[in-house]
């Protein structure tokens, strides 16, 4: 497999790419730092260094220059729950937050600040985001808990409970450490304070741009331009002399990349390709590929791919999302993996849905995922075992079936034993 390239700008020159053979072993890159240049840090870069947020990012990167290493994003709290018709109660949520937490996944999507006339499941998110900035979770990796923010209003009303708790940005990951270290209890899970992430939707097609968003493209690229630049500011370069907490990490979803319902399978790859440029030179740090009808294909998922790397998007900062709707989720991860992709998302028992995306079905189960990834020599870091109680725990309290054919077979040979 081809590794990839690492330019020094967020938009890197066109690259050149060939199909590995897909049994191939995957081979682990890693680079070695210069020990000079590194002695040579500065404290502030030391302080930021340890700051969950930016763990976040230096995850992500490894991921992108380790050959072998996956980063799992959960969105089933949010993209999973969110077209429910059932209130879902708010205990409800939160334990399933939590309990996803423990099992090593690095980013959890857990709400969204959207009128909740529109989206009514995600009307408690403000409680949630509460909650995670106020209470500290047991978990193995440092965490961020993602947010959709979709428009002013929906940053405006996360900005105000952000500054209330700023102080939940301050590092405590080496004191976790020496505390479980003094103890004796160093293999116990460190506890972190979280790191938050916002989110902002575009979309591949003018019809489901009006559909979801209520206007053109064009239009919702120069809101989300006011929306990235804002989440940048909500924290003052320094608070009382000392650094402030690194720039909120802003993930730009482009959804129907591969399939509208409205406009039919032939999306337009290079129109895609040029909404993500335009997003990441707003400030987005992540461009999220969408395929939300499900319609994608190895082969279209391979040009689309393509042609966002002509445009000069580096791989690193590329995410894919994929809906099973057809059953095509796990071809195309692994296209994605050929690509060089090593970040992907996805919602524990299948769950998922979009309600502006008539038929879609679910995201791709995060016991699939991991499942896969890991029968091809990559490393997730999350606990499969774990995940898989969790999606028949979540799918019982809903009332839904267990869409992960993988969970079911954990928990399956488990019984046998």
């Amino acid at each position: 497999m081809r590794l990839p390239l690492r330019p020094v700008s967020r938009l890197s020159a066109c690259c050149c790419y060939r199909p590995a053979a897909f049994s191939r072993q995957f081979a682990t890159a890693q680079s070695t730092g210069d020990a000079a240049a590194a002695a040579a840090a500065s404290q502030q870069q030391k302080q930021k260094s340890q700051h969950p947020q930016t763990q976040q990012a230096q995850q992500r990167t490894q991921a992108a220059a380790s050959d072998s290493r996956v980063h799992i994003v959960e969105v089933g709290p949010r993209d999973g729950l969110q077209n429910e018709k059932t209130a879902i109660p708010l205990a409800t949520k939160i334990e399933l937050i939590e309990r996803l937490a423990k099992t090593g996944l690095g980013t959890i999507e857990v709400g969204s600040f959207v009128a909740p006339k529109w989206v009514p499941q995600m009307a408690s998110s403000d409680e949630i985001m509460e909650h995670v900035l106020q209470h500290k979770i047991s978990s193995p990796v440092p965490i961020s808990y993602a947010f959709l923010v979709p428009n002013s209003r929906g940053l405006a009303n996360a900005t105000a409970i952000l500054q209330q708790h700023a102080d939940a940005y301050v590092a405590e990951v080496q004191q976790a450490r020496e505390l479980a270290e003094s103890s004796g209890e160093s293999s116990q899970a460190p506890v972190f304070k979280p790191a938050v992430e916002l989110a902002v939707f575009a979309a591949a097609t003018e019809t489901f741009s009006q559909k979801n968003l209520n206007c053109d493209i064009a239009t919702s690229l120069e809101r989300f331009r006011e929306v990235i630049s804002a989440a940048k500011k909500i924290f003052p370069a320094s608070v009382d002399g000392q650094p402030s907490p690194t720039p909120l990490r802003v993930r730009a979803y482009i959804s129907v990349v591969l399939g509208c319902p409205f406009e039919g399978r032939n999306v337009d790859p290079k129109r895609v390709a040029q909404i993500a440029t335009d997003l990441l030179e707003m400030g987005a740090d992540e461009i999220a590929l969408g395929d939300t009808t499900g319609m994608g294909t190895a082969p279209r998922t391979k040009e689309l791919l393509r042609s966002v790397t002509a445009a000069g998007v580096r791989h690193e900062d590329v995410a894919l999302h994929f809906h099973d709707t057809y059953g095509q989720a796990l071809v195309n991860t692994a296209v994605g993996l050929e690509h060089g992709i090593r970040t992907y998302d996805s919602s524990v028992g299948g769950l998922g849905g979009c309600p502006y995306s008539p038929g879609a079905t679910g995201n791709v189960a995060t016991e699939n995922m991991v499942y896969f990834l890991e029968s091809l020599g990559m490393k997730t870091g999350v606990d499969l075992d774990a995940v898989a109680d969790i999606g028949s725990w979540i799918t019982g309290e809903i009332g839904k079936a267990n869409d992960s054919s993988v969970g079911k077979a954990v928990l399956g040979s488990r019984s046998r034993l």
